[in-house]
C-alpha cells in the first residue's frame, strides 16, 4: 500500500486555480458536453441492444469520426473490440505478426506489447530495441521481422516517436503503432502505419475498456492469412472483428456510455478542425509546460532531448531539494489532480497531460500553482 503524504499547510489563491484541475495522464479530462450527451442518451441508447439501429448507428458515427479525425487513406477500416489497447497486443500477436516481430521499448506500454510476443510461444523471439526510460531507440530493418512495433507516445515516460515506414524491410512488413495516448492530439500520415490502435481515455476524452484500430489493407490482408494457422481465442479473433466492424458492431457487447462519450468527443475535435487544430492544441500546452521547467531554478524536462518531448504527456523533474510528493499533495487539496509520476519510475516528478480537452490556459495556470507551492514550502 502506497505511503500517504501528509499535506504541507499551503493555501492556492483562489485566483491562481486552473478553470478545470485535472491532468491526468489517462484516463483524462471528460468535457461537461459529453456528460449531458450521455444524459441525453437515455433511454434511446443506454440499456439498448447493440444489434439494433440506435446502437449501430452510434458505432458508425465512432468510425466514421476517427476516420475524418485522423484521414484514413481509402481502403483504411476502422475497427472496434473490448479489453482496450492491452488485448490488442494479444491480437496483434495473434493475428498479425507472422513469424516475428520489432519492438521499441523505452517505457512500460511498449514493454508490454514486446512481453505479449516474447511469450507467444508460436512466434520467434522478438527483436526488443530497449532504450532508458526519457530516451529512445529507432526502428532498423531486421531480416525475418514482419511486423515492427513502437507508441507513436510513451505514456508512462512522455517520449513522442514520428509514425513512418522502416526502410528496406520488403513490400509485406507490418508497421503496428500504439496510439492510445497520442490519437487525435499528435499528427500523423495513416500511409506510414498499418495498424494505429488505439483505447479512448485520453486525448478522446472516454472510458477504457474498448479497443480502435484502423488497418491498412495489407493488415487486413495479414489477418485473414493467418486465420486457420493458429488457435485464436474468438474475442481476440481480427478476422471475426473486421467482419463484425463491417456490420457496425462488436464482437460482443461494448460498454455503450463508453462509445456516447467517444462520439461525442469525436464530433467536438473534428469540428473545431480536427487533427491539425487538436495537435496545434497540444503543441500550444506542451510548449508553454517545457518553456516554464527550462525558466524555472528548481524543475526541468525530464526528457533530454526536444526532439522526443511529447505534446500530450510533459514529464517535469523537480530538484531533489523539493519534495515532489508534498507539491502534489497541496495541489490535490485544492482540486489540482493527477500530476503524479508513472509509478515503476519513481522519479521526483511531475507527468502533466496535455490532451486536446486541456485548456493552455489551465496549464499556465497550473504552473503559477506548482511555483506558489514550492515557494511557501
Amino acid at each position: 500500500m502506497a505511503a500517504v503524504t501528509q499535506v504541507p499547510d499551503v493555501t492556492i489563491p483562489t485566483s491562481l486555480l486552473p478553470r478545470d484541475g485535472r491532468f491526468g495522464s489517462g484516463p483524462a479530462r471528460v468535457r461537461r458536453a459529453q456528460l449531458d450527451a450521455l444524459v441525453a442518451a437515455n433511454p434511446s441508447v443506454l440499456g439498448t441492444s447493440h444489434r439494433q439501429p440506435p446502437v449501430l448507428d452510434l458505432v458508425r458515427r465512432v468510425q466514421q469520426g476517427v476516420a475524418d479525425l485522423l484521414l484514413a487513406p481509402d481502403g483504411y477500416e476502422v475497427v472496434l473490440g473490448n479489453g482496450g489497447a492491452t488485448a490488442f497486443w494479444d491480437v496483434a500477436a495473434l493475428n498479425l505478426v507472422r513469424e516475428r516481430s520489432q519492438h521499441l521499448v523505452h517505457g512500460e506500454f511498449s514493454g508490454r506489447f514486446a512481453t505479449a510476443t516474447t511469450r507467444a510461444p508460436f512466434l520467434a523471439d522478438p527483436d526488443v530495441r530497449r532504450a532508458d526510460p526519457g530516451s529512445a531507440s529507432s526502428p532498423a530493418a531486421v531480416e525475418g521481422v514482419d511486423a515492427y512495433c513502437w507508441p507513436q507516445n510513451e505514456t508512462s515516460t512522455g517520449v513522442a516517436l514520428p509514425v513512418r515506414r522502416v526502410e528496406d524491410t520488403g513490400d509485406d512488413a507490418l508497421v503496428l503503432v500504439d496510439a492510445t495516448s497520442a490519437a487525435g492530439g499528435l499528427a500523423v500520415d495513416l500511409r506510414e502505419a498499418d495498424a494505429y490502435y488505439l483505447a479512448p481515455q485520453k486525448n478522446l476524452g472516454s472510458d477504457g475498456g474498448l479497443w480502435i484500430a484502423v488497418l491498412s489493407p495489407a493488415a487486413v490482408e495479414r489477418a485473414h492469412a493467418l486465420a486457420g494457422s493458429r488457435w485464436v481465442p474468438a474475442s481476440l479473433d481480427l478476422p471475426t472483428a473486421i467482419a463484425a466492424g463491417r456490420k457496425a458492431q462488436t464482437y460482443n457487447t461494448p460498454a455503450l456510455a463508453t462509445l456516447v462519450l467517444l462520439a461525442e468527443q469525436l464530433d467536438w475535435v473534428n469540428g473545431q478542425g480536427g487533427l491539425a487544430w487538436a495537435a496545434a492544441r497540444t503543441a500550444e500546452s506542451a510548449r508553454r509546460v517545457y518553456a516554464w521547467a527550462q525558466a524555472s531554478t528548481y524543475a526541468e524536462p525530464f526528457v533530454a532531448d526536444p526532439a522526443l518531448r511529447s505534446d500530450v504527456v510533459a514529464t517535469i523533474d523537480l530538484h531533489e531539494s523539493v519534495d515532489a510528493a508534498a507539491v502534489r499533495a497541496v495541489l490535490r487539496a485544492h482540486g489540482v489532480v493527477d500530476v503524479e509520476p508513472y509509478r515503476a519510475l519513481a522519479r521526483n516528478q511531475l507527468r502533466i497531460g496535455t490532451f486536446a480537452a486541456v485548456d493552455p490556459d489551465d496549464v499556465s495556470a497550473l504552473t503559477a500553482c506548482v511555483d506558489h507551492v514550492v515557494a511557501a514550502l
